[in-house]
């Protein structure tokens, strides 16, 4: 009898499933990950950079503004006069003599940047040994050197930091 009433319990009334582990993923685990996952997309895709600071493009924006700046304080530092032999590979000997000035932006990294002179100096005296008298010829060898110089000194004085590297002198001599 005993079964019986629980036949009857169950036709009398609606059955009460129990929440099986199909439901569950279907109805709360699925949802939550598609939100999650759109919520994700849209932050890669770049979406909330407006609302969190610009990233990227607004700390390139804001340095840019800084360096057209006209009031903004530059500091020109002149490195001692460098003469090196130029790589030309068994003839006849070149030598370079350059003369270079450094921008910085802050007046206050200039001690600093002086105790750290004899560092430049070796990493540009190593650079410079290796060109070959072609690398200095033409306005796109004197580009590629300067650019080369810039990532040399930024390297050796971080956390200071220079805008340009300035061409004073440049003499070239077979």
């Amino acid at each position: 009898m005993a079964d019986n009433d629980d036949e009857e319990g169950e036709a009398e009334g609606a059955p009460k499933k129990k929440w099986s582990g199909k439901r569950l993923v279907l109805l709360v685990v699925l949802p939550l990950v598609l939100v999650l996952g759109g919520i994700g997309g849209a932050f890669v895709a770049g979406v909330f950079d407006g609302l969190m600071g610009g990233g990227e493009e607004a700390e390139t924006h804001a340095e840019t503004a800084a360096a057209d700046d006209p009031n903004r304080p530059v500091v020109f530092y002149d490195l001692p006069e460098i003469l090196v032999n130029l790589n030309s590979g068994g003839r006849q000997t070149s030598y370079l003599k350059l003369r270079v000035a450094l921008e910085l932006e802050d007046p206050t990294a200039l001690p600093n940047l002086e105790r750290l002179v004899p560092r430049v100096m070796d990493n540009f005296q190593i650079y410079l040994r290796e060109l070959r008298p072609e690398d200095v010829s033409g306005s796109a060898g004197l580009y590629r050197i300067k650019e080369e110089l810039l990532y040399r000194i930024n390297t050796a004085v971080r956390p200071i930091k220079v805008n340009d590297v300035l061409f004073k002198e440049m003499i070239v001599q077979s």
